[in-house]
């Protein structure tokens, strides 16, 4: 008889598992209230003001208007129609001949990246790609270095998805007002917070920022459901077009079941922020352990600027995917890096920002713990994980 493998989820970062009492919020509106919101008879209006209860929990969450808020599939979009769609409306107004700048980092997730790529291959937006320290944080000086008369948008992430390094989003923020004091120059300040939510302080009024984007996979709601805060006076255009939902920013009919689960997600989200320290202590006990027990091992990324549920390593000798299959034939479910780009065997770029070798990032391995993670699942993942690597070092024949 075959025994049976224990299964344990150690890539919170990717996605996260709905909670029982999301998914029990959700399923009215998968069910007998299923109406359109925009009909006038009780099926639409009930699934409208779903909606806006969810709109005006999102808005309590991060301390602004709920007039701020726009619910979109993904935080892609999320990113895209921040990005996009302020530099189209600015393009609008700019003079003749001069593009709108953008200054973003070189380990931004790529649904910011590839927009500024797009942005830049169409002659649309310039922009300046900054490097990081070794330790995956931006320099508030790279920052003021980098801007220009033409700058219009900084995009810097809150925390980083493969490496959890949480970036200094109030200095930036701080610069950005004092450029605008001294040159009466208007620089727009996005942040990808997706990672961040579960974890830091996401009051918009102490953060400063005019976009903030937020993903509903993340904190244990359901997938295709994000939003993105957009403060209010500030320019951006739509970049779908059709029936005028979502103030005018998201046409297509909504998905209420997910906006009501994101709205629930954000509610359980400030309930279990007193797990943060104890959800720490066990990625503590997972950094100190394989440090410790398995030579040739080494933590990438800041440890004091850092997520409380990241941890990223890399082991010589031992190829990151190999890892990652070796442990899923253990019952271990982890990841070389970002979720969305890990069909791609290349080398992480984020990693290569913080000066790793090509042959060190592919290395590499993350674990991202949540709030179901346990003491005893820390304990099985050191044991079996010091037997694969031993394994693949002997395979690699890696000394």
């Amino acid at each position: 008889m075959t025994k049976k493998i224990k299964k344990i989820y150690f890539d919170y970062a990717a996605t996260t598992p709905v909670d029982p009492e999301i998914l029990k919020a959700m399923l009215p509106f998968l069910k007998e209230n299923f109406g359109n919101p925009f009909s006038i008879h009780s099926w639409g209006q009930k699934a409208k003001i779903a909606i806006e209860n969810s709109r005006e929990k999102t808005a309590k969450f991060l301390n602004c208007s709920s007039s701020e808020i726009i619910f979109l599939s993904s935080a892609t979009e999320a990113n895209n129609l921040a990005i996009k769609g302020l530099v189209y409306s600015l393009s609008a107004r700019a003079k003749r001949g001069q593009r709108p700048h953008i200054i973003t980092s070189k380990i931004e997730h790529s649904a910011v990246l590839e927009p500024c790529r797009v942005l830049e291959k169409q002659g649309i937006a310039e922009v300046s790609y900054l490097s990081v320290t070794k330790d995956g944080l931006v320099r508030v000086s790279d920052v003021k270095k980098a801007i220009k008369a033409n700058t219009v948008l900084v995009s810097i992430m809150y925390a980083n998805n493969e490496i959890g390094v949480i970036q200094p989003i109030n200095r930036i923020r701080k610069l950005l007002k004092e450029i605008k004091i001294k040159k009466d120059q208007r620089i727009y300040f996005h942040t990808d917070a997706v990672q961040a939510v579960n974890y830091l302080d996401c009051n918009i009024k102490k953060l400063g920022v005019d976009l903030f984007t937020i993903s509903s996979h993340k904190i244990y709601g359901p997938k295709g459901i994000a939003a993105l805060y957009v403060k209010q006076g500030t320019p951006i255009k739509p970049l779908i077009n059709g029936g005028g939902q979502e103030f005018g920013l998201k046409s297509g009919t909504e998905n209420v079941a997910g906006i009501v689960g994101l709205g629930k997600a954000i509610e359980e989200v400030q309930k279990n922020k007193i797990k943060i320290q104890e959800i720490k202590k066990l990625r503590n006990k997972l950094i100190n352990g394989v440090l410790k027990t398995i030579p040739g091992s080494r933590l990438n990324g800041s440890i004091k600027n850092r997520l409380a549920n990241n941890t990223n390593f890399s082991f010589k000798g031992a190829e990151g995917e190999a890892i990652v299959m070796a442990l899923d034939q253990n019952g271990i479910g982890s990841s070389t890096g970002s979720a969305c780009s890990s069909k791609e065997l290349k080398a992480s770029h984020v990693l290569l920002a913080l000066g790793l070798s090509h042959e060190t990032a592919h290395d590499s391995l993350r674990f991202t713990l949540g709030k179901y993670t346990t003491e005893q699942e820390i304990n099985y993942v050191l044991k079996v994980l010091s037997k694969v690597i031993a394994r693949l070092r002997k395979i690699s024949g890696y000394r």
